[in-house]
C-alpha cells in the first residue's frame, strides 16, 4: 500500500486514496506483451509459460482479504475458498483404525517336523532332531535308538532324606545305593552330611534296557575337610577319601569405636553375626552408650577355618575385649559346654532376673483370697499363671532340683533350690520333665502345665522361698554369676593366653594349595557338558 508523498499537505476532504498495484503494474504490460511474443529455447519457453501462467492465476483473486469488504462478492469468493479448503483438508484425515497384520502361518505337523530337522542341538543331549529317510535297500530302520554311553547327575540331599533314597532318585540301583550308603558310613556318620550337600553322579552304560545303569563314579564334599570318592575299579566300587588340609587359626579383629561401635567392627571385617555377638557380651557387662567412648579399641576373636580349595567358614565369637589406653578394660572369653562368657578372672557374665515359667497371663496374684474350691479366705502364696494344657513349663533361673513327684493339693510338683536360701516351687503340673539332685538351667524344661491336685484346671501355681518361707514372687530378682575354680580355672587361663597370643589379621594369609587337589585344565569340552540335577 502506498500513498502520495503530499498528501498530508492536502485538505482532508482532497486526500488521495491508497494505491493498489495488480500483476500487471508489477511485472508491466509491455513486458506480457513481450513475453508472448518470444519464443526460445526450451528453458526460456518453460519461464515464459510459468509467467504467463502466475499472471492469469493472480486475476483469478482466489485469496482475497476476508478482513476487508466484508459482505462484499469478493468476500464471499474467498470465504468459498477457504471451506473448500477445509473440507479438502478433512478428506485427507488419515484414518487411525487398527491395521490388519498378515495372518499366522498355518503350520501342522509335518511341517514342524521339517523344522525340527533342521534345528541344531546337540546329540550328547539326548536331542533326535535330524532329517528322517525312508527306508531302502541301503538303510534300514534301528529296533532301538542307542543310549548314551554316559550320564552325569548332580544330585542334592534334601532335609529328612536318606543318602542311600537320594541315590536311587538320581539313577543309582537299589542293590549299588545301599551298598554306596554302607561305605560312606564306614567313613563318616551319616546323619552329619549337611542337608543341601550336592553329589556328582557318573552312570555308566546299563547291561540292559529294563537294568538301572550302573555307577562309575560319586563325588562330594562330606565335610569342611574331607572330600569322598567312590570309584569302579575292577569292576568294584571302592571309597576314596580324599582330606583337605583345612587352617583353623582364629581371625582376630582390633579398631577404634569411633562414632558407631558395630559399624566400626563390620568395617574392620567382622562378620555380622560376630559383631552382634559381642555387642551381645559386651553389653552385659558395661553399657554400651556411656561406658564406652569413641577413642576405645574393640579387640574380638572369631572362630575362623580356611580349607586349601579356598572355602572359608566363620563361626562363633571366642573372645571379645575392650582397650583403653592401650591396657585391657575387659576380656571376655567364650568357655564351657553351654558357651557362656567369663571375665579373664574365671567369673562368669552377670545373668540378671527370672524369665517366666510359663508365658500365660497372671490369673491370681500374692495374697489373701477366696479359694475356688474349699469356698473361704485363706493366704495364696504363690501366683497362678493361665496357660493351656500340657505347654511346657520353665525354670526360672539355674539351679538344682529339690523335689520332684506328687505333693498333696499341688498335685505334681517340683521344687527347685538357687542358692542364698532361695527357691522356687511349680504345681499341679500334668507332667514332671526332671528328677531330684539334677542341676537345672535358666529356661530349661522342668515340666508341662496340668490339673493335678486342688486345682479347678489348667494352670501353673509358681511359688518362691526365702529361707523356707514363701514370699510375693513379684518381689524376687534373680542376679547370678559363675565362677571357675581349681583345674578348669587353669584350663581357662591357658585358653585366654593362647587366644591372645593370635596375631590380628594371621588368619588372612594365603594358603599353599594342596597338590592332592590339584585337577587338570578342563577341556573345553567338558565345559560345554551340563549336568542333568535331581532334587
Amino acid at each position: 500500500m502506498f500513498t502520495q508523498a503530499d498528501s498530508e499537505a492536502l485538505p482532508e476532504g482532497n486526500r488521495a486514496q491508497p494505491a493498489s498495484l495488480s500483476h500487471d503494474a508489477i511485472i508491466g504490460a509491455p513486458l506480457r506483451a513481450k513475453i508472448a511474443r518470444e519464443g526460445g529455447t526450451l528453458g526460456q519457453r518453460y519461464e515464459n509459460w510459468r509467467q504467463a501462467a502466475s499472471a492469469r492465476l493472480s486475476a483469478l483473486d482466489l485469496a482475497p482479504d476476508l478482513a476487508s469488504n466484508i459482505g462484499s462478492v469478493r468476500w464471499l469468493r474467498g470465504s468459498a475458498t477457504l471451506l473448500g479448503l477445509t473440507v479438502l483438508a478433512f478428506a485427507f484425515w488419515p484414518d487411525f483404525s487398527r491395521l490388519e497384520a498378515a495372518p499366522p502361518v498355518d503350520i501342522d505337523e509335518a511341517a514342524r517336523d521339517e523344522f525340527r530337522s533342521q534345528s541344531i542341538a546337540p546329540l550328547a543331549l539326548g536331542a533326535d532332531s535330524g532329517r528322517r529317510m525312508g527306508e531302502s535297500r541301503f538303510v534300514s530302520q534301528l529296533a532301538s535308538a542307542p543310549e548314551r554311553p554316559r550320564m552325569d547327575v548332580l544330585a542334592t540331599l534334601a532335609q529328612g532324606d536318606g543318602f542311600a533314597r537320594m541315590l536311587t532318585r538320581a539313577g543309582v540301583g537299589e542293590a549299588e545305593a545301599i551298598r554306596v550308603a554302607e561305605m560312606v558310613g564306614d567313613a563318616m556318620p551319616l546323619s552329619q552330611i549337611q542337608s543341601g550337600t550336592q553329589v556328582d553322579i557318573t552312570l555308566g552304560r546299563r547291561a540292559a534296557p529294563d537294568m538301572p545303569r550302573p555307577l562309575d563314579a560319586l563325588s562330594f564334599r562330606a565335610r569342611f575337610d574331607l572330600q569322598l570318592r567312590v570309584t569302579r575299579t575292577d569292576g568294584r566300587l571302592v571309597l576314596d577319601p580324599v582330606p583337605i588340609k583345612v587352617d583353623t587359626t582364629p581371625l582376630r579383629i582390633r579398631g577404634k569405636v569411633g562414632s558407631s561401635l558395630y559399624r566400626s567392627a563390620r568395617a574392620a571385617g567382622a562378620p555380622a553375626s560376630a559383631a552382634q555377638q559381642y555387642l551381645r557380651a559386651v553389653g552385659n557387662e558395661v553399657n554400651l552408650d556411656t561406658a564406652i567412648s569413641a577413642a576405645d579399641e574393640f579387640d574380638l576373636i572369631v572362630e575362623y577355618k580356611r580349607a586349601a580349595t579356598g572355602e572359608v567358614e566363620a563361626g562363633r565369637l571366642l573372645y571379645a575385649g575392650l582397650v583403653r589406653d592401650g591396657k585391657p578394660k575387659l576380656q571376655l572369653m567364650r568357655w564351657g559346654p553351654q558357651g557362656r562368657f567369663f571375665e579373664a578372672s574365671g567369673v562368669g557374665e552377670q545373668r540378671e532376673g527370672m524369665v517366666r515359667p510359663v508365658p500365660g497371663r497372671v490369673s491370681s496374684n500374692y495374697g489373701m483370697r477366696r479359694h475356688p474350691i474349699l469356698g473361704y479366705k485363706r493366704m495364696h502364696r504363690g501366683m497362678d499363671f493361665k496357660a493351656s494344657h500340657g505347654q511346657p513349663i520353665y525354670a526360672v533361673t539355674d539351679g538344682t532340683v529339690a523335689m520332684a513327684g506328687r505333693n498333696g493339693g499341688h498335685g505334681n510338683y517340683v521344687k527347685l533350690t538357687h542358692g542364698g536360701g532361695l527357691q522356687t516351687g511349680y504345681s499341679h503340673m500334668s507332667r514332671i520333665a526332671v528328677r531330684s539332685g539334677q542341676r537345672v538351667r535358666r529356661g530349661q524344661v522342668i515340666g508341662y502345665v496340668g490339673s493335678t491336685g486342688l486345682s479347678t484346671g489348667p494352670h501353673l501355681h509358681y511359688e518362691v522361698y526365702r529361707n523356707g518361707r514363701t514370699v510375693n514372687p513379684a518381689g524376687i530378682k534373680f542376679v547370678t554369676r559363675a565362677q571357675l575354680e581349681g583345674a578348669e580355672l587353669q584350663a581357662f587361663r591357658g585358653r585366654l593366653s593362647s587366644l591372645q597370643s593370635v596375631t590380628p589379621g594371621a588368619a588372612l594369609v594365603s594358603l599353599a594349595p594342596d597338590p592332592g587337589l590339584e585337577e587338570r585344565p578342563e577341556r573345553e569340552i567338558d565345559r560345554l557338558e551340563r549336568r542333568r540335577q535331581v532334587l
